[in-house]
């Protein structure tokens, strides 16, 4: 198979082709009322779409009342079987440490493991808790099933980079407020603000790190929440700033009004999608070799990152320009199995 031939993403994404790509939007909720209207948010805007746009996790965490786990657990799992075909749906469980772990892992993952998405795990501080919690899903039965976790305190942002490094961790989201309370203070209560969490030097500092330790290893970070959630115009300039200057391409939903914020702040605009189809049409027909287009010089580190660019819109439902659409259609035989179709708006 000669290079101009093969699809881009295994000419300039190399090791990287196997990084993780999931849905930009990750929405929360717990209560049962709510659940239920998330699940049936995501199948209409699906339908929307062409396409599942955000996933849909279902928490056991902060939803279970206390002295009732077992009864929530047994109400996310019939939630999670009778959600509609094609849906990601995932579910956050308690820490590890809690008391409710084992059981909620039992009969979550052990009754609808197959179904799920993903599986959240809170509070998580080391590679230890990593491996207590992919020993249970194994003992569940649930040994494909992928983790997410939350680093959520000083200690677990230094070991990162060993969590992420984990082969079934899938993404790494960033606990903002429990970060800030487990300083003791020491970071004041506008730290969990969504001006804050962009200025005060050890959250920002948290933020990177976490995200880098994700792109090291071809994983997902994960962007926390804002709190503000009925100041839409708030929530997507934190999405933007998330996008754009910490490296995160993914981002926590509270609240219904804020997904489509999201969805667009995390989506190129349509003069990149533009530009960057261009620029790999280009680079498909000169065989991946170098090429002069509008006076600057691109090879295949400027063709990666506009490949990426293209794939970036596919996953926010945007429409490709017709030179890019069939690197994305059913027939190709490189498409990633995890990607949504085109927007065929």
């Amino acid at each position: 198979m000669s290079a101009a031939s093969m699809h881009p993403r295994d000419v300039l994404l190399g090791a990287q082709a196997g990084a993780i790509l999931l849905p930009v939007c990750d929405h929360y909720s717990g209560v049962e009322v709510r659940m239920k209207k998330s699940l049936a948010l995501q199948a209409e805007m699906a339908a929307e779409f062409g396409a599942c746009v955000f996933d849909v996790t279902l928490d056991c965490e902060d939803g279970a009342p206390v002295g009732g786990e077992a009864e929530h657990a047994q109400l996310v799992t019939e939630l999670a079987l009778a959600s509609a075909p094609g849906m990601r749906v995932g579910v956050r469980v308690h820490p590890v440490d809690h008391a409710a772990f084992d059981a909620d892992i039992a009969t979550i993952a052990g009754r609808a493991g197959p179904r799920l998405s993903h599986l959240m795990v809170p509070k998580v501080e080391s590679i230890d808790d990593v491996t207590r919690a992919v020993a249970a899903l194994d003992a569940a039965g649930a040994q494909t099933l992928p983790l997410h976790v939350l680093i959520e305190s000083p200690l677990a942002v230094h070991n990162a980079f060993a969590i992420a490094a984990h082969p079934r961790v899938q993404s790494l989201s960033f606990g903002l407020m429990d970060f800030v309370s487990a300083h003791a203070g020491a970071i004041p209560a506008d730290g969990m603000g969504v001006a804050g969490q962009f200025s005060h030097p050890l959250v920002v500092r948290a933020k990177l790190a976490i995200a880098s330790a994700a792109h090291a290893y071809g994983k997902v970070p994960s962007h926390c929440v804002v709190t503000e959630f009925s100041n839409v115009e708030a929530l997507r300039a934190a999405a933007k700033r998330a996008a754009a200057e910490f490296g995160y391409t993914r981002m926590w939903s509270i609240h219904p009004s804020q997904i489509r914020p999201i969805l667009e702040a995390f989506a190129p605009e349509e003069g990149q999608i533009e530009q960057a189809a261009r620029i790999v049409d280009a680079a498909v027909r000169q065989a991946w070799a170098p090429v002069n287009i509008d006076g600057t010089l691109h090879d295949r580190a400027s063709y990666r990152h506009f490949w990426q660019v293209l794939e970036r819109a596919h996953a926010t439902g945007r429409v490709l320009p017709p030179e890019a659409q069939t690197w994305f259609s059913s027939s190709s035989p490189n498409t990633p199995d995890n990607r949504p179709p085109r927007n065929p708006r």
